[in-house]
């Protein structure tokens, strides 16, 4: 297992990373890495971009979180990212997730709680605090369509972007993949849900077909 820590206070990012060991199962070698900023984290990242998961918090020094986030989503979407932040209020995790974070923890949550959500989303899963999964529908759907179906991890991010009303083009450029990559997903996906055309996949994963 190989996860990535992106903050910039020392103190807290080497709590983490200790945290963090008991991800790792009993005898079972894992590399839990810390960076400082969004410049430390992009080195790192373009050496070697098998991570597990990336660990994000929203104040960084030089940009923010929230603008990094879309980097990485790009640059390497089939890495889940989770945000870890004491901007916890509802627009700033709704906006989170709607610019593809995995999950959202606030600093003010205990540990075990941190642990739990990673947990859920290496298992695959989407993690928001109780208080927000009701407004989280629209990505859960898609999620469990993706499961139904078998839809890869790929195909299963063009679909939410295609339930966006994004354009291929606009896909391709999102995921930093070809216009051609992204039709030979679209079609991958039509067959999975056995309809012929984007209205028809939108109405199955809105649960509606």
């Amino acid at each position: 297992m190989r996860i990535l820590v992106i903050e910039d206070h020392t103190l807290v990012r080497e709590g983490l990373l200790l945290a963090l060991k008991a991800l790792c199962e009993p005898g079972a070698q894992g590399e839990i890495l810390g960076a400082k900023d969004a410049d430390e984290a992009t080195a790192m990242l373009e050496a070697n971009d098998d991570f597990d998961l990336i660990l994000l918090d929203l104040m960084l020094p030089g940009t923010s979180g929230m603008a990094f986030l879309g980097v990485i989503r790009k640059r390497h979407p089939h890495i889940p990212v989770v945000i870890l932040s004491a901007l916890d209020d509802g627009d700033t995790v709704m906006k989170a997730i709607r610019q593809g974070a995995a999950g959202f923890v606030s600093k003010a949550s205990p540990t075990e709680t941190l642990l739990g959500a990673l947990r859920e989303v290496l298992a695959g899963e989407i993690w928001l605090p109780p208080e927000y999964r009701d407004m989280s529908g629209k990505r859960r759907r898609a999620k469990t369509v993706a499961e139904r179906f078998g839809l890869t991890k790929s195909q299963a991010r063009v679909l939410e972007l295609l339930a966006e009303g994004k354009t291929n083009r606009e896909i391709g450029q999102l995921l930093d993949v070809t216009e051609g990559t992204v039709k030979i997903h679209v079609s991958a996906i039509f067959k999975a849900l056995n309809v012929s055309n984007r209205s028809q996949a939108l109405l199955v994963a809105q649960g509606k077909k």
